[in-house]
C-alpha cells in the first residue's frame, strides 16, 4: 500500500480494514501520560488491541529531562514483565523524546514512539517535513537533528517551550503553533509532524490535513500505524 494515499487517518483506516487478524500491541506508557489512552480508542481500530503498562521513573518526575527519559528506559524491564503473559506482536515505549535522547538500552524488541515516526516516514513521499512539538526549543532541535540523521529533512520547526503539562495543551494552541511555521516551509514539506505522545493532537489532525492538503503525522498515530502494519509483514 502506498504510504499516506489520502492522509494519515485514511491510510490507517485502510490498513485496519485490510487486516486479516487482530494485532496485540504492548504500550509502555509514561505514568502521567493520559493522551495515549484517550486518543488510540478514538481511532476506531477493529483489528488492533492495545495493552498498557505504566512506567514510573526512579526520579518520580513528570517533566522531561535526562532523569525522566533514562528512568522510563530503566522501568521498561519491569513493565514489560507485567505484560509477559499477553501474546504481543509489537511493543512500544510510548514516549517520543526518550527515543532520541539516549540512555540505558531498552529490552530487546521494544521500539519507541520516535522509531514509529521514522517507520511511518520511511519510504513515504514525506522525506521533507515540518516539525511541531510542545518541548523546550533545545529538545525540539535535538529531535530535528535526529530526524535529519535518519534521512528526514526538517524544513522548519516550532515548539511551545514546555517541560511538563502537555495534556493541558488545547487544540487551539496546537493550531496556533502550526501557524508559526514559515508558510514556504509548510508548502514545500511532504508532511507535518506533531511530535510527542503526551499532548492531545488528534482533534486537529483532520483539520490540518484539509487546510494544507498533506498528511499530518502525530506520535500516537505513528504508533497506531506501526501496529496496523504488522499483518502486512512490514518491517519495524
Amino acid at each position: 500500500m502506498r504510504p499516506f494515499p489520502e492522509g494519515t487517518l485514511a491510510t490507517l483506516a485502510a490498513l485496519d480494514a485490510a487486516a486479516g487478524r487482530t494485532v496485540r500491541a504492548g504500550v509502555l506508557l509514561p505514568w502521567a501520560n493520559v493522551a495515549v489512552e484517550t486518543e488510540l480508542p478514538f481511532l476506531g481500530l477493529r483489528r488492533t488491541a492495545f495493552h498498557h503498562a505504566r512506567l514510573v521513573p526512579a526520579s518520580r518526575t513528570t517533566a522531561i529531562d535526562a532523569s525522566f527519559w533514562h528512568g522510563l528506559r530503566e522501568a521498561s524491564v519491569h513493565a514489560l514483565d507485567s505484560l509477559s503473559h499477553v501474546p504481543l506482536d509489537v511493543i512500544m515505549l510510548a514516549c517520543t523524546s526518550a527515543g532520541f535522547t539516549g540512555g540505558p538500552p531498552l529490552p530487546n524488541g521494544v521500539v519507541t514512539a520516535f522509531d514509529a515516526l521514522l517507520a511511518a516516514l520511511a519510504g513515504a513521499p514525506a522525506r521533507r517535513v515540518v516539525l511541531v512539538t510542545p518541548y523546550p526549543t533545545s529538545v525540539t532541535e535535538t529531535e530535528a537533528a535526529a530526524l535529519t540523521d535518519s534521512g528526514v529533512e526538517v524544513l522548519a520547526h516550532a515548539s511551545l517551550g514546555l517541560t511538563d503539562g502537555y495534556p493541558e495543551v488545547m487544540p487551539d494552541q496546537v493550531l496556533a503553533l502550526v501557524g508559526r511555521l514559515p508558510r514556504v516551509a509548510v508548502e514545500a514539506a511532504g508532511a507535518l509532524v506533531l511530535s510527542c505522545t503526551g499532548w492531545h493532537t488528534l482533534p486537529v489532525v483532520g483539520e490540518l490535513e484539509h487546510r494544507f492538503g498533506k498528511p499530518v503525522l502525530s506520535s500516537n498515530l505513528a504508533m497506531a500505524l506501526l501496529a496496523a502494519r504488522v499483518p502486512a509483514g512490514v518491517n519495524t
